[in-house]
C-alpha cells in the first residue's frame, strides 16, 4: 500500500473513532491486532477500550494534529478532547473537560491496522480528572499547573 493509503486508513480510523462506531473497526483493524501500550490483544479488546472511553466521556474527540507515514507505518500527534459525564474506571462522573496529547505509532499490512503503540500524558489526564494531586515538593518543582 503507498504511504497515502496507509494516512488515510488513519484518519477513517480516527473518523470511526469519532463517531463512536466500533462496527467500523472490524474494516479497518487485522483481527489479531496488538496495542503494545496497553498490552492487548485483538480487535476486540480495542474495541473495548473505545467503548469504556466512550461511556466515561460521550463527547471524546480525537483531532490528528499530525500525520507521518514511512514505510508500513504512520505516526500521528493527535489530541483529545471530552467531558467526563460518564463512569470510567469506576471513577463517578466528574463533569471536567479533559484534554490531552498522544503519539500514536500505527504498523498497517494488506490495508489493515496490526499494531499499535501510543504514548500520551496520563499524569495531566488524571490530574483533569482530580484522582492525583500533586505533593508539596512537585508543586514547588513544577510550579505551573498544566490543565
Amino acid at each position: 500500500m503507498s504511504l497515502e493509503e496507509n494516512m488515510a486508513i488513519i484518519h477513517r480510523l480516527m473518523e470511526a473513532f469519532n463517531m463512536h462506531n466500533t462496527a467500523l473497526l472490524d474494516e479497518l483493524v487485522a483481527p489479531d491486532f496488538v496495542e503494545h501500550t496497553l498490552k492487548l490483544q485483538g480487535r476486540e479488546s480495542i474495541k473495548q477500550i473505545e467503548t469504556m472511553f466512550y461511556t466515561g466521556f460521550p463527547d471524546f474527540h480525537g483531532t490528528i494534529e499530525d500525520i507521518v507515514a514511512e514505510g508500513d507505518k504512520v505516526w500521528i500527534r493527535v489530541t483529545y478532547r471530552g467531558t467526563h459525564t460518564g463512569k470510567y474506571l469506576g471513577l463517578a462522573p466528574t463533569g471536567k473537560k479533559i484534554t490531552f496529547t498522544a503519539v500514536q505509532i500505527y504498523r498497517i499490512v494488506a490495508g489493515k491496522v496490526v499494531e499499535r503503540v501510543s504514548v500520551s500524558d496520563s499524569l495531566n489526564f488524571l490530574k483533569q480528572l482530580d484522582v492525583i494531586e500533586p505533593t508539596e515538593k512537585g508543586k514547588k518543582l513544577f510550579p505551573e499547573d498544566v490543565r
